[in-house]
């Protein structure tokens, strides 16, 4: 999606620094992708880290990890300066981050939570889910409409849900973590089925607080309103 007439961004040093810290966004993303698809690389069933039932199930788990692979690696390049400021590009790069990313990875996800049988996961992901797709379509009426500086909270707001894939994957250890000093066992059967418990719980966390953070984001780019002199308000 394009911002064609986005404000340009802070001269000086702001620009390099933001773009740094998007690059090091693209890095943990692509990092993380990488582990993400590596067990369904050679499509076999016995290699999923999650329980399906059957081929079908399988196959829609496969499509929404490769798909969010693709959202995962072309959102943080929507936001770098040198790149938005390339209106082609950034445009085909963002009709590609939604098309082949988020809308097919978004559709599959939500079959592949409700065939999991588990409320929490089922829960956990479709909202998500729904959420990414009216997020992405907002983003893009608001460029349609040319109103970009919606377009791009929309967009960040869209992208916090596709990192979804590495936060989870984040809380997921630290909740483990905090549960140690209240274990009276440790093993690695009992790590390994802790972890499978926690799963879901780091999904509903994740996307939670990745919107938590994108709204704290947004609201500090806003621009602050003008405050009016004291005499001009008691008029």
């Amino acid at each position: 999606m394009t911002e064609h007439g986005s404000a340009a961004a802070p001269a000086g040093p702001a620009r390099p620094a933001r773009a740094g810290r998007v690059w090091l966004m693209w890095i943990v993303a692509a990092g993380f992708g990488a582990v993400l698809v590596s067990p369904y690389l050679m499509l076999d069933i016995d290699g999923s880290r999650l329980d399906v039932g059957g081929g079908a199930h399988y196959y829609l788990l496969a499509t929404h990890v490769f798909t969010a692979l693709v959202a995962l690696v072309l959102g943080p390049l929507q936001f770098v300066p040198a790149i938005r400021a390339r209106r082609r590009v950034h445009r085909a790069i963002g009709r590609s981050y939604l098309l082949a990313g988020v809308l097919p990875s978004a559709l599959t996800a939500i079959p592949v939570a409700l065939l999991s049988g588990r409320l929490v996961t089922q829960i956990g992901l479709v909202i998500p889910a729904v959420l990414w797709l009216v997020t992405g379509w907002l983003a893009l009426q608001a460029a349609r409409r040319r109103d970009f500086a919606r377009h791009r909270e929309w967009m960040m707001r869209n992208y916090a849900l596709t990192f979804l894939a590495v936060t989870s994957r984040i809380v997921v250890p630290l909740l483990l973590l905090a549960q140690l000093p209240f274990s009276d066992t440790l093993s690695r059967d009992s790590i390994a089925a802790g972890a499978q418990s926690m799963i879901p719980i780091g999904q509903v966390l994740g996307w939670v607080i990745n919107l938590i953070i994108a709204e704290i984001l947004i609201r500090r780019r806003r621009p602050a309103a003008p405050r009016l002199h004291a005499g001009t308000a008691a008029r």
